[in-house]
């Protein structure tokens, strides 16, 4: 594959990508909104700590998505088409039992909640509210993450993205048609999630299993599903991706909870700064998704050159991509702000730190693309123990920025994470390049 061809490939298989996650954050977007745009600043703060709690917990299994990529992409690689049929079904099986587990226990998830975050009483209610609801979206949510996972592995990134774009719009949609037209604030958001999660989910599933059929075969065949070898093997590759996937929410979560120690005010106005960094991960990550699946094939078919092409390309288009995001919220971010806030108090405290938002696309751009680098190899090993250094990293400076420069020091410790994600991901680069040499 020639230089010119391997950049048109990652674009070409960015593109729904990018388009589909820009509409994940959207979502975060539309319910800041919703709730910003309220008369209390309870309902904003409320909604953002539910969803930084949510996101904690289902990315914390984002397993689901990154370990089926790399498997099914060497697998793909390999035309092993039997092994990707009972991967996805003992995938789908690993959902069904996380989320009862999730629901079973759902009281002791909100109680610790209420431990870390100190709430006022109405802002606790408005949590609550959400809270009960949001948990009944674990299957479908978690069922999501198996599917795109799927298709991303296959190099079928149209069809991921259909997945995710549908989630989203139905979930703007109901979201929309809940706070709106039934008044129902907290609980619309909430539901609008719990809906669009399960319609999506059914949906797909129904249409997955149908494109599968044209690899081979569908057989439910129990003792190949779980095979105790196949699932030992994904119990290692999912348990380092668990460890790393919890340790970055709990990232996003500390930053939430620091800013929390300041004020819920705060809180709300981070909250929106955060949404436009998360907007500008979405869209990096479309690079990072396209490449695990051409990183999975490489190493599954051996070619060491269209290894080297897709991750030097892959880089190159992602800075100059954050490079682009990062001038546009310089010219934007006033007008994000008033968008998604009318409160004057979080439009000035937002306003304040808005800064952060145009140093940090460009500076994300690298971390991202060496965890789609890595996803694809499969070597979780190595993005564990990357990610326990940047953490480790991250809190110890978060406790010294914070106390010496308040809500200054705590967007200083989130850009020195993701400088350290990218450096310490960069040490272990050369394992990849070995397996296949």
């Amino acid at each position: 594959m020639s230089e010119k061809s391997s950049i048109n490939n990652i674009i070409k298989l960015s593109i729904p990508i990018f388009f589909a996650n820009l509409a994940i954050p959207l979502v975060a977007i539309v319910d800041t909104g919703l709730m910003g745009n309220l008369d209390d600043a309870s309902y904003l703060t409320a909604t953002s700590i539910a969803s930084s709690v949510f996101s904690m917990i289902f990315w914390s299994f984002g397993f689901l998505r990154m370990g089926t990529v790399g498997i099914v992409a060497q697998a793909h690689g390999s035309n092993q088409y039997d092994e990707i049929i009972n991967l996805v079904l003992r995938n789908i099986a690993f959902v069904i039992a996380i989320s009862l587990l999730l629901i079973f226990f759902q009281h002791y998830i909100f109680q610790l909640a209420l431990v870390i975050f100190d709430l006022s009483d109405d802002t606790k209610e408005y949590f609550k509210e959400y809270f009960n609801i949001r948990i009944y979206s674990s299957f479908g949510e978690l069922t999501i993450y198996v599917i795109t996972g799927l298709f991303i592995g296959l190099q079928k990134t149209k069809t991921s993205s259909i997945v995710v774009g549908f989630f989203s719009v139905t979930n703007i949609i109901f979201s929309l048609f809940f706070v709106l037209y039934f008044n129902m604030n907290v609980q619309g958001v909430a539901l609008g999630t719990l809906i669009s999660s399960t319609l999506t989910t059914i949906i797909f599933l129904l249409y997955t299993f149908f494109e599968l059929k044209k690899f081979t075969t569908i057989e439910f065949n129990i003792k190949k599903i779980f095979n105790i070898k196949k699932i030992q093997n994904i119990f290692n590759i999912n348990l380092n991706i668990f460890i790393r996937t919890v340790l970055l929410t709990f990232s996003f979560l500390f930053f939430t909870y620091l800013g929390n120690s300041i004020s819920e005010d705060v809180v709300a106005a981070n909250t929106i700064l955060i949404n436009l960094i998360f907007l500008s991960a979405f869209i990096l990550d479309a690079y990072a998704f396209s490449t695990e699946g051409i990183v999975g094939y490489s190493i599954g078919s051996k070619d060491i050159k269209l290894l080297k092409d897709v991750i030097k390309n892959s880089f190159l288009l992602s800075a100059f991509t954050g490079l682009l995001i990062s001038l546009l919220y310089f010219f934007g971010k006033n007008y994000f702000i008033a968008m998604m806030t009318d409160l004057p108090n979080i439009q000035a405290i937002s306003l304040s730190y808005s800064y952060w938002v145009v140093i940090i696309p460009f500076i994300s751009s690298f971390c991202y693309q060496f965890d789609g680098i890595f996803v694809g190899a499969s070597q979780t090993k190595e993005l564990r123990n990357a990610m326990i250094m940047a953490v480790s990293i991250y809190v110890l400076c978060s406790f010294y920025l914070l106390s010496n420069f308040g809500n200054t020091g705590l967007w200083i410790s989130l850009c020195l994470f993701f400088i350290a994600r990218a450096l310490t991901l960069f040490l272990y680069i050369g394992k990849i390049y070995k397996r296949i040499e």
